[in-house]
């Protein structure tokens, strides 16, 4: 097997908008990975994606962004800025699972403290999974925890998520409900659809706990490094604390430069579907791997100027690029949540009462309107389950 690593924007763009190139960075991680949306290809995934894209709507993110992200936020900021103090792994990893399980269709009935803590177990070890060509720990027990967790997780939550959807969907059928009246999540996507679909209960199991893990474990992580990024920024440019509590679309401009520099998976890797030549001539045999390196293509001076290895939110971006680089990635494989978690990039004057920023903004600016500032007394850690360059702990007081 040959390796072919390309690290600027261009070539990295080519291989992205390749459809005879198949996703194959999460291949280690099948035992949750194996058939999902992330690791689909050709028509399968068309049809697939064609189906959830129905929830993954603007006007579904304005709705997340304005009514149930507030909602969710109230339910858990308040009660930890109450406490002093919180790591803020945890509370991403918390306020986001409960995002998540919201638009992936998990019912949580008694929204109990152990009920969250089970699901939140649960979603971390789906994460470490789903990353298992990155982890450090002993791969083949990984995989028993996490077939034991997807065992847990059906019995615990999917089972009764399904009842309660399946009596409404034939509630519809009958003339009793309205269409609005439906849940609007993933799994009653595919619980419609299941006629066009090839979703034996294993498999529909997987796809849903990969929605939880992939929206709780990115969006977490992100929102770590962007107040991380943020914090850091305070202290070098105290000129521009005042602006970061006033001002949301600087506050997201701060949240896009950390998406860049901190994209959610550094590199990405592709296998081709049949022997095929890259657009720069270069033959590829089917055991072949491309691979891109993300972290680097993000940091291409050609395209963020000459200091784009360092957070600057004031920036001037190449024209026709995204100011947060292939974070989300492009083409077929775009990030579905792209937009839920960083918003709408502001192209001209926008209103900023009616902007969408991104849940990832909101909660920076939350934390930071709440005092939030890192505790001196415990320094942040390294994650060190994986090689993925992740926050494990970042101690936070609210002064």
């Amino acid at each position: 097997m040959t390796t072919h690593t390309y690290r600027t924007i261009p070539e990295s763009l080519a291989v992205l908008k390749n459809e005879q190139l198949a996703q194959s960075l999460y291949d280690e991680g099948g035992v949750i990975m194996e058939g999902t949306l992330l690791t689909l290809h050709g028509e399968a995934h068309r049809t697939r994606r064609r189906l959830e894209m129905r929830v993954f709507k603007r006007s579904f993110f304005r709705y997340y962004e304005t009514e149930v992200f507030p909602r969710a936020l109230a339910e858990l900021l308040g009660p930890t800025v109450s406490s002093g103090a919180c790591d803020l792994v945890d509370f991403g990893y918390r306020i986001t699972m409960n995002l998540t399980a919201d638009f992936a269709g998990i019912d949580r009935p008694t929204r109990s403290t152990g009920e969250t803590a089970e699901l939140l177990e649960l979603v971390k070890t789906f994460s470490e999974g789903a990353t298992l060509v990155h982890s450090t720990r002993d791969k083949d027990e990984v995989r028993e925890e996490v077939r034991a967790a997807l065992r847990r997780f059906e019995s615990s939550f999917l089972r009764h998520s399904i009842k309660r959807r399946v009596a409404l969907i034939e509630q519809h059928g009958r003339g009793e409900l309205a269409e609005e009246d439906l849940p609007r999540d993933v799994l009653t996507v595919l619980l419609r659809n299941e006629d066009r679909l090839e979703l034996p209960p294993e498999l529909l199991c997987r796809e849903i706990a990969f929605f939880l893990q992939a929206g709780s474990h990115s969006t977490a992580n992100s929102m770590v490094h962007a107040m991380h990024n943020v914090f850091e920024w305070m202290r070098q440019h105290p000129e521009d604390r005042e602006r970061l509590l006033k001002d949301r679309l600087f506050v997201q401009r701060c949240v896009h430069e950390s998406f860049r520099l901190h994209p959610a998976s550094p590199v990405a890797w592709r296998k081709p579907v049949c022997p095929m030549h890259l657009e720069n001539g270069t033959a590829l045999g089917l055991d072949d791997r491309v691979e891109l390196d993300l972290y680097s293509a993000n940091r291409s001076p050609d395209v963020f100027g000459a200091d784009a290895e360092v957070f600057n939110p004031h920036r001037t971006v190449a024209p026709g690029h995204e100011p947060f680089g292939l974070t989300f990635g492009t083409g077929v494989h775009t990030c579905l949540g792209r937009d839920l978690d960083g918003g709408f990039v502001p192209r001209g004057a926008v209103d900023p009462e009616t902007h969408q920023y991104g849940i990832v903004a909101q909660l920076v600016r939350a934390l930071l309107e709440a005092g939030a500032t890192p505790d001196p007394a415990r320094p942040p850690e390294r994650a060190s389950h994986t090689a993925r360059p992740n926050w494990g702990s970042y101690p936070v007081v609210f002064r």
